[in-house]
């Protein structure tokens, strides 16, 4: 069996990486990133491509191998993906047509799994979201997801591939130093706070926000890839407010963690991630996709790895 995964050197590849190397009976994988090999691999199932799939070398080097498995993770992050747009639809639109359209034409109908992003609704606010909710994208990355969830569906109907795109929220605990992502201050906030360091917050406490773990993430990638089921998944998340989530900071830690946070609310990042309305993923439960449980253990899940 084999299995590629681009994005491979990112939060969540990264992860997904590790997860599938574990796996003795995962077979061989393809790992794509622009930088270098940076995972140890005693069994000899892992061959990296260092480069770009903008790229058409490297599109061509991945081609090159039929794959049974296909995980699409590489993209540029919201933030600069609208800062910079030709290069997010480089990297995020053009790059991701032209690997579906290869993938379908080696004739071997692979499982595709693309991550793709809660941006394709645009703007929540009161009414819950759900299976039936219209995306109406405001941000040139939810624009260039939501085109490439249409064209992985319109591959699947045809026959070339069977994919399924996860509509993923925000994922914890994102390294310090992350640039380009807009939802950022959710794992600032958890290293800040699980550092004993102290931390301004760009949104109030009662701001809301969808969370997930990336080890959960990675065990919905993996369910994803495991089932029959197509089209576009909106994933079960934590709907949970800011101040929710310093209070099971504060009982993970200790009391004083919680004293750690203040806030300075940024009217763009608090309209645009810090509204979020209730989820109902009833239909994606049924599928066997989960959330993380509780906010106790989202912090634990997100912070596990520290």
């Amino acid at each position: 069996m084999n299995t590629l995964v681009t994005g491979a050197a990112g939060f969540l590849g990264a992860n997904l990486l590790r997860s599938l190397l574990a796996d003795p009976r995962g077979g061989h994988i393809v790992a794509v990133d622009l930088v270098p090999q940076s995972f140890p691999d005693a069994s000899g199932r892992l061959r990296w491509i260092t480069g770009g799939l903008d790229d058409p070398a490297g599109l061509a080097a991945v081609a090159a191998t039929r794959f049974d498995t296909v995980f699409h993770l590489a993209s540029i992050p919201g933030g600069l993906a609208e800062r910079e747009p030709a290069l997010g639809r480089r990297v995020n639109l053009d790059a991701t047509l032209a690997l579906f359209d290869r993938l379908a034409e080696a004739g071997t109908r692979p499982r595709v799994v693309f991550a793709s992003s809660i941006a394709v609704y645009g703007e929540m606010a009161g009414d819950a979201v759900h299976a039936l909710t219209p995306t109406r994208p405001t941000l040139t990355y939810g624009a260039h997801k939501r085109m490439a969830e249409i064209a992985l569906a319109d591959l699947t109907r045809r026959g070339g591939v069977s994919g399924i795109a996860l509509r993923l929220p925000g994922l914890v605990a994102r390294p310090g130093g992350s640039t380009g992502h807009g939802s950022a201050f959710m794992s600032d906030l958890l290293r800040s706070v699980a550092a004993g360091q102290p931390y301004v917050c760009p949104v109030g406490p009662e701001a809301t926000c969808w969370w997930m773990s990336a080890a959960c993430a990675v065990a919905n990638l993996r369910h994803a890839a495991a089932i029959v089921a197509t089209g576009d998944i909106q994933l079960p998340a934590l709907h949970l407010s800011v101040g929710e989530v310093v209070a099971a900071l504060a009982e993970t830690f200790g009391p004083a963690c919680g004293r750690l946070v203040t806030h300075r609310p940024s009217p763009e990042i608090e309209r645009l991630f810090g509204r979020l309305p209730p989820l109902w993923a009833q239909e994606a439960e049924a599928l066997g996709f989960a959330h993380d449980g509780s906010a106790l253990r989202l912090v634990a899940a997100a912070l596990a790895a520290d």
